[in-house]
């Protein structure tokens, strides 16, 4: 089939040959011109000779643009203050004023199985408590601080004066161990006798308030029985002079 196809090219060259001068033909070693032939003639047969190439048609390519989509917007973020707890380290002083109150010497109600009369004010020392011994088998319990060693007594008195904000005198024996102590300080916040004071019997030795409630539930004092001033103020109010006081 393909020397079929080639017939007609082979006639071609034929005349082209026929038609060059014998001049030309006399010079055997001269060079013949190439045979040239249209691509519209050769591009399909060379296409034949070639199989299995499939031409492949590119389109022309597209530059594409690729947009991304816009960030969501960020809320800023909110800083937070950081909380610090503060330990004290193993040994470190702590202020006494910012210790809270033991819940032990905060004011209660309590039984009581006792012998003394309702109305009666009976000191345990021990256990720095102040009952009020009270109808039906109870007893209002407050915390109470007391003295110190060397300064612990005990005994029985009444109440034979009340005073509120009441003045102090300090007496000499005390001003003797404490020169810096005055004769006297008027009443007021900062008196050590504080809100309220009960008197017992004719003894230096006084149920009373204070400026130092962080002492409450301790052996602090120079034998007087302190309370915290919101408590000494509600025990005011529920005795009166004559009141029995018993301290053991």
């Amino acid at each position: 089939m393909i020397q079929r196809a080639l017939l007609p090219f082979l006639a071609a060259a034929a005349v082209v040959v026929a038609s060059v001068p014998a001049a030309a033909q006399s010079g055997r070693y001269v060079t013949p011109p190439p045979v040239l032939l249209s691509p519209n003639l050769t591009e399909p047969w060379v296409m034949q000779l070639t199989p299995g190439r499939t031409p492949i048609y590119a389109a022309p390519s597209e530059r594409r643009t690729t947009r991304r989509a816009p960030a969501p917007a960020v809320e800023p973020a909110v800083v937070q203050p950081a909380t610090i707890t503060v330990t004290p380290r193993p040994g470190a002083a702590v202020d006494p004023r910012t210790v809270p109150t033991d819940p032990e010497y905060l004011p209660a109600e309590v039984s009581y199985d006792g012998p003394e009369k309702p109305g009666t004010i009976v000191i345990d020392t021990r256990t720095r408590h102040l009952y009020l011994v009270e109808t039906g088998g109870t007893a209002r319990r407050y915390g109470v601080g007391v003295g110190r060693p060397g300064f612990e007594w005990a005994g029985e008195h009444s109440i034979t004066r009340k005073a509120e904000w009441p003045d102090w005198h300090p007496p000499a024996e005390m001003r003797q161990r404490q020169p810096h102590l005055p004769v006297m300080m008027p009443g007021g916040p900062k008196n050590p006798l504080g809100a309220r004071a009960m008197y017992l019997g004719s003894t230096l030795y006084r149920i009373h308030g204070t400026a130092e409630p962080w002492t409450i539930g301790h052996a602090v004092s120079s034998g007087c029985i302190r309370m915290r001033n919101e408590d000494v103020m509600d025990l005011y109010e529920r005795v009166k002079v004559g009141t029995r006081v018993i301290v053991l």
